[in-house]
């Protein structure tokens, strides 16, 4: 032993002991590192893959650089699916056949992904992506496919909420046709029925498409008035796409370009060409936070490959790595990774294949959970999967211009459309305002934002169906004229949609169609006429069409523009007074008696405001109180011609037998006068806007029971989805709210200003002269006896006057008269008075006053006689001398006394 040291020490120096030392230490540090297989199939000739591979390697380098205590080393196994299927499943193939991978990192795309999804779920090796996004892939089911990237499905919402901001109303997707661009169509039409925006048109465009088929396709969607384009494709596509829209013209003002993450997250890839052609495109781009660990990964992949960019499927890539290597690591330790030495099927002929005795991982179930559980901070955010996949709460919204991208807004999940991220907006609700989103600049370079649809230039006049009737013609009319047989279509409703179209910010050019057969009758109801539009043959309806839920399943109907409700008319019964002795109602027995005997004709003035308020007073009642009266009474009711409302009544339960049409207001009366007895009616069930008109002119003979059943009005039709309807309607409350409807209404609905639009009655009644004959009569009646009573009194003061006279003039104190004519002498005086005292009279008062006026009329009666002397002769009342005596024999002092007898004596 001794010898043996002796020669070691002596033949080898001391540091090749360490050297050899070494070499044995480090021979067992490999041999407790467990090598892992891992598969890697992508497109390795293609820019995006090649910058992912090297996200790939830099991601496995720096995890176990820092997790150098690890047991177990990634092996990368790279195969070139030389972009085809067959070559990505061949290639898959040949991993877990002859390499034996526990998993697989691909494939590049969507398209190439179905058979390698089956194949690792047969073999039991997990098939993880991050690339394919295509939501058509979960179709498969497949636990073992796991999608470490975010599923289109999750832009839907981003690209939904713009559209509704800008209130569009159509839109047209334009996609590849592959897996790829149909996988998210089914979440575009949900996410647009929600916001009820319409699905025009789908373009699919081949990948494999030349340029003259690409513009072919562009030139039929020029020809449609839809502006608003969705594009889902992948850049190399989409490079094509734009170049020829922008060469047709297609990338002018009034377009609007939304593109989808396909294109805006590789525009990096695209070159400078292609964003010019994309100038005023909106994209969608998928959004990672500047988290420090995505700025060191910048940093270092800058210094390390020069100037090229990161990109999200590189971030996508270097997490996924990392993942994978987490989860091996984790099931090291009680888990077998090789493949099961047992064939699933063992018999092999000339007839098998390499599929038949496929092998599966014994690693597989256990990898799987670990894949599903892993989670950690990574530089495209939290790694941790939900059912199988990444999900997105975040895009950025950006505006291609010719330098490169502009970003003008974010979506966030719960929240919407936002301008920063750096405000709180938690609970804020999906924005309806385009406010949201910071200016943007649109194709031809214009700030104004397009409507999003206008009418093409090669396309035709808009065919509008007008309702051929023979009522109501306020509403609508349809004359022809007589040598051209051109129509003319005139009426309240072609006054209003004229008027709206007028106001448009876009020119419609339009006619209007009759709805009538060839020799002018109308050619079916209103429900046919709506549903021709339906079918096509119309591109609206214009007229008193009511809007009906039924209806809508067909149409798009405008916002109304009439009033609304469904009433029913009934006559009334006139239960006021207008006979001969309606004047003697106001007053009561006894004040009539009092105002006879104190003021007759006062009275009878004071009598005229009562009686005006008597005949005021509401006395209309209606015949009918309520419509389940009519129900009860089994009498029959009136309806329009071709009008919803039979149906409404059929389903109220009348009978259609009770139920009669007219077409006219004036026969809608000549039925009410005839009544239900004669064929007529007692109700008429039709909308307020024709009972109004009916009312304007028969108001004080009718009135409106209840109940009112309701309805929405008319409205204009127009197929499902057109866009005119948004617009129309803004534009009808812009009527509806102004002086523009009351001029239309009164030039059309109005007309009939003699007659209250009222359904109450409350208008007072016109008297005529057959109120007050009895009235005329009384007061001619008393008149002519107080002018009887009048003269039978005045005959009778003068009968009694003249008696007196004769009394007097008779011969009882020996003074005879001369006859009349005869001439008397100079002795014949008149009867002599009493002598006069010569005592001194009192001083004149009262009675002198009185004396003087005695004296005075007197003296004119002795004037007369004088005057009348030789002619006649003067009679003098009698008592008036004796009188006349008496009192001057009292009060008449002496010199009036000597002047009365001087006058006497001549």
């Amino acid at each position: 032993m001794s010898l043996f040291n002796h020669l070691l020490s002596r033949a080898l120096p001391l540091w090749l002991l360490f050297f050899i030392i070494f070499l044995v230490l480090l021979g067992k540090s490999q041999q407790e590192v467990l090598q892992v297989q891992v598969g890697i199939v992508l497109d390795t000739n293609a820019t995006l893959a090649a910058l992912s591979l090297r996200a790939i390697n830099m991601s496995l380098f720096e995890f176990y650089n820092t997790h150098n205590g690890f047991k177990t080393r990634i092996v990368l196994n790279i195969r070139d699916s030389k972009r085809t299927v067959v070559g990505a499943a061949a290639s898959a193939l040949y991993l877990i056949k002859k390499r034996e991978v526990v998993a697989i990192i691909g494939p590049g795309n969507s398209m190439q992904a179905p058979f390698l999804i089956n194949l690792g779920n047969q073999s039991q090796v997990p098939i993880i992506s991050f690339s394919a996004s295509s939501p058509v892939l979960d179709s498969l089911r497949s636990p073992y496919f796991i999608r470490a990237t975010h599923d289109d499905s999750s832009q839907v919402h981003a690209i939904s909420a713009i559209i509704e901001s800008f209130r569009w109303r159509e839109v047209v997707p334009i996609y590849a046709d592959n897996e790829f661009g149909e996988g998210i169509l089914p979440y575009l039409v949900d996410a647009f029925q929600e916001i009820n925006v319409r699905i025009r048109y789908r373009s699919a465009i081949s990948v494999h498409s030349t340029d003259d088929l690409v513009k072919k396709e562009l030139y039929k969607l020029m020809t449609m008035p839809t502006r608003v384009f969705i594009v889902h494709m992948l850049p190399d596509l989409g490079s094509r796409l734009f170049s020829i829209a922008k060469e047709i013209g297609m990338m002018t003002k009034g377009y609007v370009w939304i593109v989808t993450n396909g294109i805006a997250d590789q525009m990096s890839v695209m070159g400078e060409s292609s964003l010019e052609n994309m100038h005023g495109v909106l994209g969608v781009k998928t959004y990672f936070s500047r988290s420090k660990e995505l700025m060191y990964l910048e940093t270092r992949w800058r210094k390390r490959f020069g100037g090229e960019e990161l990109n999200n499927f590189e971030c996508w890539g270097y997490d996924t790595a990392t993942a994978l290597a987490m989860s091996i690591e984790e099931i090291s330790s009680n888990v077998n990774m090789s493949f099961s030495q047992t064939k699933r099927n063992t018999s092999r002929d000339d007839t098998g294949t390499d599929l038949d005795d496929l092998s599966f991982a014994l690693s597989g179930p256990k990898l799987l959970q670990a894949l599903a559980t892993v989670s950690f901070k990574g530089v495209a955010g939290r790694f941790q999967l939900k059912n199988g996949k990444l999900e997105a709460t975040t895009f950025k919204i950006v505006n291609i211009e010719e330098s490169g991208e502009r970003t003008v807004g974010f979506w966030k999940s719960k929240v919407g459309l936002v301008k920063s991220l750096r405000v709180n907006q938690t609970g804020i609700k999906i924005s309806h305002s385009s406010h949201r989103l910071r200016p943007i600049i649109w194709p031809g370079d214009t700030i104004f934002v397009p409507k999003g649809w206008e009418f093409p230039t090669n396309a035709k006049k808009l065919r509008i169906a007008v309702p051929k009737k023979d009522g109501f013609n306020n509403f609508v009319e349809v004359t022809k004229d007589a040598n051209t047989n051109a129509p003319t279509i005139t009426g309240f409703c072609i006054d209003v949609f004229d008027t709206a179209m007028r106001q448009m910010p876009y020119a419609v050019p339009y006619e209007y169609i009759p709805f009538e057969t060839p020799d002018g009758k109308p050619r079916g109801s209103y429900d046919e006429m709506v549903y021709h539009v339906f079918l096509g043959e119309f591109d609206g309806a214009v007229g008193d069409t009511t809007i009906l839920a039924n209806r809508s399943t067909y149409v798009d109907f405008a916002l109304p523009y009439s009033e609304t409700g469904i009433v029913v008319v009934v006559p009334v019964k006139d239960e006021r007074e207008k006979g001969k002795w309606v004047f003697l109602k106001p007053l009561t027995r006894e004040l009539w008696f009092l105002t006879a005997a104190s003021f007759l004709y006062i009275g009878i003035m004071s009598y005229t405001a009562t009686l005006t308020s008597m005949l005021t007073v509401q006395e209309l009642r209606p015949t009918v109180r309520h419509m389940d009266d009519l129900r009860n009474s089994g009498v029959n009711i009136g309806y329009q011609t071709g009008s919803f409302t039979f149906e409404r009544l059929k389903q109220m339960g009348y009978k259609e037998s009770r139920l009669k049409t007219y077409d006219t207001p004036q026969e809608m009366h000549e039925l009410f006068l005839k009544k239900s007895s004669n064929g007529g009616i007692d109700a008429a069930f039709d909308e307020v806007a024709y009972v109004k008109l009916f009312m304007a002119k028969y108001c004080s003979k009718y009135t409106i029971i209840e109940p009112t059943f309701k309805a929405d009005g008319f409205g204009f039709a127009f197929p499902l989805g057109s866009p005119l309807v948004p617009d129309l309607s803004r534009q009808i409350l812009n009527i509806t709210e102004g002086e523009t409807m009351k001029a239309i209404e009164n030039k059309w609905l109005l007309g009939e200003k003699h007659c209250l639009d009222s359904t109450t009655s409350d208008s007072p009644i016109r008297l005529d002269h057959h109120s007050f004959e009895a009235l005329f009569t009384i007061v001619f009646v008393v008149s002519m006896l107080l002018l009887l009573a009048m003269l039978v009194c005045r005959r009778y003061r003068q009968e009694s006057k003249s008696g007196e006279i004769n009394a007097n003039n008779s011969p009882t104190d020996g003074n005879m008269r001369a006859p009349p004519n005869q001439p008397t002498d100079d002795n014949m005086r008149a009867p002599t008075s009493p002598p006069i005292d010569d005592q001194v009279l009192e001083p004149p008062g009262p009675a002198l006053n009185e004396a003087d006026d005695q004296d005075q009329l007197l003296n004119d009666e002795v004037n007369v006689g004088d005057r009348n002397e030789v002619d006649i002769i003067v009679e003098v009342d009698p008592t008036l001398v004796h009188r006349r005596n008496l009192i001057t024999s009292k009060t008449i002092p002496t010199r009036r006394a000597a002047l009365f007898s001087r006058i006497k004596s001549a």
